[in-house]
């Protein structure tokens, strides 16, 4: 369906995305890749727009199925794309999406084996970043605790290239000071929760993942990683089962804390 009008209310749904991105409630996929993914995703699509080479070559592999679930298809120009949305969206193909109701926490940790835990990440990329390491080594879950950012921001979609919508995530009950308290349903479940700190008190992670009297993985793993800058708080820290920190070159102190998420994640799977 061509739209040569940026003023057609079709197209609202993109309008002015770098400044009202949240107050639409929306979820956005941007490039073949993530709009693929977010098509194939839990999340409601409402419409897909695009223009040149990109949509025609999505819609060889997926305009059947789109339009077996109803789902409008807009043409439009890059111009007019980039002047709708407030800035240039060089990937050719956008989609739009509702938000579906939150899972419970229950529900992500049913049966999963592996799950990580943010406390205060505020970063966009650094979730997306997250989302994308999880998946790629084979972490069932992210669960959050208070003061993180939205996961479903356009930025964090982007980054994790579109993993957000298909791990499994939830939030934890609570306020800064007491969401804490949350852990024990994981603990409940068989989770052996490790708090990633660079303090030199604690135990390498080799060793937090082990089993000190069998010397094999726990079965079930909750990896806790806290804000960029503070880390995690001491709140946090105690209601962990052990606190282990990753081995550092002398003269440096910490990693960025989507890397050093990855770093757990792949002692985890190896």
């Amino acid at each position: 369906m061509l739209i040569d009008d940026p003023l057609d209310p079709r197209l609202d749904d993109i309008r002015d995305l770098k400044h009202s991105d949240t107050e639409k409630g929306l979820v956005y996929g941007e490039g073949p890749l993530v709009c693929e993914r977010l098509i194939a995703s839990r999340f409601p699509v409402r419409a897909v727009f695009g223009f040149g080479g990109r949509l025609a070559t999505f819609l060889e592999s997926h305009g059947e199925d789109l339009a077996r679930r109803d789902i409008p298809v807009y043409e439009i120009t890059r111009e007019i794309m980039g002047q709708v949305a407030g800035y240039d969206m060089h990937r050719g193909l956008l989609a739009s999406a509702d938000k579906p109701d939150p899972m419970e926490v229950g529900e992500v940790i049913d049966t999963a084996r592996t799950v990580v835990v943010l406390e205060g990440v505020g970063d966009h990329e650094n979730i997306g970043a997250i989302f994308r390491n999880a998946a790629g080594m084979g972490v069932d879950g992210v669960l959050f605790g208070a003061s993180c950012a939205d996961p479903l921001y356009r930025r964090s979609v982007r980054v994790s290239m579109g993993h957000v919508l298909r791990t499994p995530f939830a939030h934890l009950d609570g306020t800064p000071t007491t969401w804490q308290r949350s852990l024990a349903q994981l603990q409940d479940a068989g989770f052996h929760v490790v708090a990633l700190t660079p303090a030199h008190d604690a135990v390498e992670l080799k060793d937090a993942v082990r089993d000190p009297d069998t010397g094999e993985q726990y079965d079930k793993i909750a990896f806790l990683v806290g804000g960029e800058g503070p880390g995690l708080t001491e709140h946090a820290m105690r209601a962990a089962d052990v606190r282990a920190q990753i081995p550092m070159a002398p003269g440096t102190d910490s990693l960025n804390v989507a890397t050093s998420a990855a770093i757990a994640f792949y002692e985890r799977m190896r």
